[in-house]
């Protein structure tokens, strides 16, 4: 699903969501090649190429109203969009984002891979020396979430190269296909574990 789609899919699910409608919902997606760019872009300091150049390389790039920076997300990436009600779980904003990181590294740890967080850099790392494997960028709106996470399955590692990912420019970016050959998962495959891990997020 393209991406602006899937956001507003996510702001239909989300009004339902904090009005109490309905109850907590997880959206699994996968997009095809999209740059979006954070409430804290410097977007031409970010960008690797030309928009115009990018556009037609087929990429697609848009302005989110999610927090963190410039993220890249395509084919062979697990992007997840939980919208929960935080007060229902007993989470500040920053307890949330660091549940959606344990909920990856379970995830990671699940197919053998051991993964990281640090506390100078949001997101799922690993390796040594480090390499980002799942970015994360949210926003609560009336104490709802939207937006998640994006982990790196089996992408088009080299589409990364386009960006400054994260605004992070001294480390690499890897992907569960990296790392395991031909013993990575599908994207259903990994959609299904992390979706489990995700729904046992508490306080």
């Amino acid at each position: 699903m393209a991406y602006r789609p899937a956001w507003m899919l996510q702001e239909e699910v989300h009004a339902r969501v904090s009005s109490g409608e309905i109850g907590p919902q997880l959206l699994l997606v996968e997009h095809p090649p999209t740059i979006t760019f954070g409430r804290r872009d410097s977007t031409p300091q970010l960008l690797k190429r030309p928009p115009e150049e990018l556009a037609a390389m087929g990429f697609d790039l848009v302005h989110s109203d999610r927090g963190g920076q410039t993220t890249y997300h395509g084919p062979g990436q697990l992007v997840a969009y939980p919208i929960v009600r935080l007060a229902d779980l007993g989470l500040s904003v920053s307890g949330y984002v660091h549940a959606l990181e344990r909920a990856i590294i379970e995830t990671l740890e699940h197919y053998g891979i051991e993964g990281q967080m640090d506390p100078k850099a949001i997101g799922v790392w690993v390796g040594s020396p480090q390499a980002k494997i799942a970015a994360v960028g949210v926003r609560i709106k009336q104490g709802t979430s939207l937006h998640g996470l994006a982990l790196n399955v089996k992408p088009d590692l080299r589409h990364f190269e386009t960006i400054i990912p994260c605004g992070i420019v001294d480390r690499l970016v890897t992907s569960m296909g990296q790392m395991l050959g031909d013993g990575c998962p599908t994207l259903a495959q990994a959609g299904a574990v992390l979706a489990n891990s995700i729904e046992r997020i508490r306080k």
